[in-house]
């Protein structure tokens, strides 16, 4: 059974793997792109991640506030 990613902040949607995950496609992005090279399928993956992060949020936000 996955474990249900807890937000790093109350603020924020986000765990601290996905923080990380970011960060390093982040990263990766900036290198490709200092090289030429496109960025979308990276943008894509962290757009990814943001909505899954905000969706699981918005969620257990709805699930409180019953």
């Amino acid at each position: 059974m996955a474990r249900d990613p807890q937000p790093f902040t109350d603020k924020d949607p986000h765990s601290p793997g996905e923080i990380a995950h970011v960060l390093y496609l982040s990263v990766k992005a900036v290198r490709r792109q200092q090289r030429g090279k496109s960025t979308k399928g990276i943008e894509n993956r962290i757009d990814r991640i943001r909505e899954q992060a905000q969706a699981r949020e918005d969620a257990r936000r709805n699930k409180q506030g019953r």
